[in-house]
């Protein structure tokens, strides 16, 4: 339903009678207003409906869902192809600062624990952090603020408003997991638009299961480890662009999911009616939205990874050079870990990495590679590739192993900051707890789950 240049839509599949009526009080109200606009209006005036004819196919029954998924996969398929040369290009380059700095240290007769500290903990876990994590970053929120800028998420939040309902929750849901999308800790925050307590708690437990920036270069590497061993040459890029795109949709389907079963259990209520003004479509402006997506998201993503990645490299290279009995404590705590850890299709050093990145999901596959290097240094890696190769080739990785670790990505506990921001949000320690504890129960299942069944069909 449309007034001018806006629209109003309700949703049409309610169940529930009370809140129909309230459907056919608002469409009633509305198609007033136009009727009084209409003849308010001289005659003679062109009536611009561009928009109701745009809306007509992507708010669709049948065409919002496929434009969507398109939308997304192109996105996907662009950040990927496009993140690998800046990558390397930008790993050269910080690791040519570390042969400068490490030059400086020697000739300034530094200690080798004390260049190891700085230059192989520090300085080379911020070259990971930031090589890996920021082409993508950059282009994924260019696109992502470029949609934003033009009205079309809030359609996005229109398409997904009945799946959201049947799960028992809020409609406003959807908005606060596109927040998330850029970083948790905004989606949490952005869930005080939910009035209902019980709905805004719904949409703060399930908003982790949308992945963050932190998490998209992971589930990139991750997904090109898969693509190059289940794909064709020539198909890989796309491969691996509708592989983190079915993780996505994995990632909301788990959100509903889990929204349904709260709504149905500790958090019993009755939806609210939900309302959502459609903007009008707008012409982005290109130098707003470049301005945007750098300062708004890029520069706060890598700020926030660099600080947390600076004392977590200095964290795991103390780790990784503390023996006991002739081993690391790094290499003992991955040992503890690691029959759990084959159970669910990874290793010890793998779950040793999540645990030690919980300040930031950023440095999650710093640990990892700092894990798998008998040096207690992390490697060198120029780019996608390298970091593929060392993956497979050197540590025996198989898809099944990369597919256990994106699912984990997805699935685990929030990261630090977004704890303490639900801790502040939610005022209580036993909803803080639960958001901890159903993301990991999930995720340690559903990997348990695959790696057995990968087993059992002798996949891997």
């Amino acid at each position: 339903m449309k007034t001018g240049e806006n629209a109003i839509r309700t949703n049409k599949h309610i169940p529930l009678e009370t809140e129909r009526l309230d459907d056919r009080i608002i469409e009633t109200i509305y198609k007033n207003a136009e009727q009084i606009a209409e003849k308010v209006v001289r005659k003679g005036t062109k009536k611009n409906d561009w928009d109701r004819k745009l809306d007509d196919i992507l708010t669709s029954r049948w065409l919002a869902f496929p434009v969507m998924l398109l939308l997304l996969g192109i996105i996907l398929w662009v950040t990927i192809t496009g993140a690998n040369y800046p990558s390397q290009v930008l790993a050269k380059f910080l690791f040519w600062g570390e042969e400068q700095l490490t030059a400086l240290l020697l000739q300034a007769g530094s200690p080798e624990w004390l260049h190891g500290f700085l230059v192989l903990g520090v300085y080379r876990c911020l070259a990971w952090v930031i090589s890996v994590m920021l082409p993508p970053i950059v282009i994924f929120f260019l696109f992502f603020t470029l949609l934003e800028d033009t009205g079309y998420l809030p359609r996005v939040a229109f398409n997904m408003d009945d799946f959201f309902r049947r799960a028992g929750c809020h409609g406003k849901q959807a908005l606060t997991m596109c927040m998330g999308f850029g970083c948790n800790v905004a989606g949490v925050m952005s869930c005080r638009i939910i009035d209902s307590p019980r709905e805004k708690l719904i949409a703060v437990l399930t908003n982790n299961f949308v992945p963050c920036n932190g998490r998209f270069p992971m589930l990139i590497v991750m997904a090109a480890v898969i693509a190059e061993e289940v794909s064709p040459e020539a198909y890989r890029s796309l491969a691996a662009a509708a592989i983190v795109g079915g993780i996505i949709l994995t990632g909301v389907i788990a959100a509903l999911t889990v929204s349904r079963i709260l709504s149905r259990t500790v958090l019993k209520g009755i939806p609210s009616f939900f309302v959502l003004e459609l903007p009008p479509y707008r012409k982005p402006l290109v130098g707003q939205v470049i301005v945007r997506s750098i300062f708004d998201k890029v520069l706060f993503a890598l700020g926030r990874a660099t600080v947390v990645a600076a004392p977590a490299g200095a964290a795991a290279w103390i780790l990784a050079n503390t023996a006991i009995g002739g081993t690391s404590i790094l290499s003992h705590a991955a040992a503890f870990l690691d029959p759990l850890g084959r159970l669910m299709g990874v290793d010890g050093i793998i779950l040793m990495a999540f645990i030690l990145g919980l300040p930031a999901n950023e440095t999650v596959l710093p640990f990892m590679m700092m894990g798998y290097l008998s040096t207690g240094a992390m490697i060198e890696v120029e780019g996608l590739q390298a970091l593929r190769n060392l993956l497979v080739e050197q540590n025996g990785w198989t898809w099944i192993t990369a597919l256990c670790v994106m699912l984990f990505s997805l699935l685990h506990y929030p990261c630090g900051t977004t704890l303490i921001t639900i801790y502040k949000e939610t005022r209580s320690f036993k909803w803080t707890f639960l958001a901890v504890l159903i993301p990991l129960g999930i995720a340690c299942f559903t990997c348990l789950l695959i790696a057995q069944a990968a087993a059992l069909l002798e996949l891997v």
